[in-house]
């Protein structure tokens, strides 16, 4: 989904993905529709004796919502502002928080390999959350508030504490899944860690996707979320093991093999060549140098009968995705899957063309490596550790 920097802390860009702008003001309105109930729960669990009445007329339950929701999301930044900070102490970077549907996401450039490290940085957004949950309740304890920002701050503390148990269940991309992991691998591989920690994962949310459908679909949105994070966590570590020490040269196709068009080529010569050759995507050379990429649905945009009249120049891409020879394969991957491309132009420091990796090309080369022992299910014991790709701390 897009997603919209907003600003930044400590350097780490702040975002706020569409999901997010969607679920805010519906989370508003919910807590303000359910005034009610809240005050009920507030009042058992701390005892403050709020007013049903004065807190349910006009529109005091909608600002009291709105209110709670921003001072609830306040809470997940300052969540995964721990992570970052703890993270950043040790050297990885941030490349950014981004605020969503189900909370909030640190996105790791590079994921520890060190239990100790993972442990620290995991568990520092549940001890955050825990902490002002804590100071929460103090101030209500120590201050005395008018009842609509005893609402909001009660409110705050319980939700706190909620949200560090709920991080804490043992499922990626929970923190608990995390937590999990680094215990694990005291004395395992870091990938064979994370697939049991991912099996513990897959588990607990079937056991939450039972229990929801017995009315509570939230639960259900939440066992798949978990369900399909941990599959991917697993698959993840699976092919950072197989691909481990393999580069880009290692895996791509050569320049004197990768086969080449030209910006004065028709469109209607390009779509022959792409029946021809079985290719749906080329580099654009002139001169000797790369200066774009022409894909088949590039050439789908000009109508059939005004092919011969375009050029490859009119509707090629000319901002074009390279990576170095020397580059680790899983980053060429990594690349290719965010960015939404087939492949990649590899090109060495001078700028010139050294060949083409695709995302068939390493496909491939996992499928030979898995087929040669590498990077399966239970890694064995000589790979240690195994560098994870980046990752995300929720």
């Amino acid at each position: 989904m897009r997603s919209y920097t907003v600003g930044s802390v400590f350097g780490i860009p702040i975002k706020l993905d569409v999901t997010f702008l969607l679920v805010l003001p519906a989370f508003a309105a919910l807590i303000g529709w359910q005034t009610e109930q809240w005050v009920s729960t507030l009042n058992s669990t701390w005892g403050l004796g709020l007013p049903v009445g004065t807190l349910s007329q006009g529109a005091t339950p909608w600002l009291m919502g709105v209110a709670a929701a921003v001072g609830l999301f306040a809470c997940v930044l300052l969540h995964e502002l721990g992570h970052s900070v703890v993270s950043m102490h040790y050297g990885y970077p941030i490349e950014s928080i981004t605020l969503w549907l189900l909370g909030g996401v640190a996105n790791l450039e590079e994921q520890p390999e060190d239990w100790k490290q993972e442990f620290l940085i995991a568990i520092a957004g549940p001890v955050v959350s825990v902490a002002l949950g804590v100071v929460s309740y103090g101030a209500l304890v120590a201050v005395g508030w008018s009842p609509v920002v005893t609402f909001v701050v009660g409110y705050l503390a319980l939700a706190n504490l909620v949200l560090a148990v709920f991080n804490l269940l043992p499922g990626f991309p929970m923190d608990g899944g995390r937590v999990l992991r680094a215990l694990l691998a005291r004395k395992r591989t870091f990938a064979r860690a994370t697939q049991l920690a991912a099996e513990v994962g897959k588990a607990v949310a079937v056991l939450l996707g039972i229990l929801g459908l017995f009315g509570n679909l939230l639960l259900v949105a939440i066992a798949f979320f978990i369900y399909i994070g941990a599959s991917s966590e697993s698959q993840r570590t699976v092919m950072n093991a197989a691909f481990e020490g393999v580069t880009v040269r290692d895996v791509m196709t050569d320049a004197a093999d990768v086969k080449v068009v030209h910006p004065d080529d028709t469109i209607a010569e390009l779509t022959e060549r792409m029946f021809e050759e079985r290719h749906t995507g080329y580099p654009v050379m002139e001169n000797g140098r790369v200066v774009g990429v022409v894909t088949l649905s590039d050439a789908r945009e000009v109508e059939p009968v005004e092919r011969d009249a375009y050029t490859v120049a009119d509707v090629m891409t000319r901002d074009v995705e390279t990576i170095d020879p020397n580059a680790e394969a899983m980053n060429a991957l990594e690349r290719i899957q965010n960015s939404g491309i087939g492949r990649l132009i590899v090109v060495d420091d001078d700028g010139e063309l050294v060949g083409l990796v695709s995302r068939t090309d390493l496909v491939t080369a996992f499928n030979i490596i898995q087929s040669a022992g590498r990077g399966s299910q239970t890694p064995s014991p000589e790979v240690n550790g195994g560098e994870d790709s980046p990752g995300r701390a929720s």
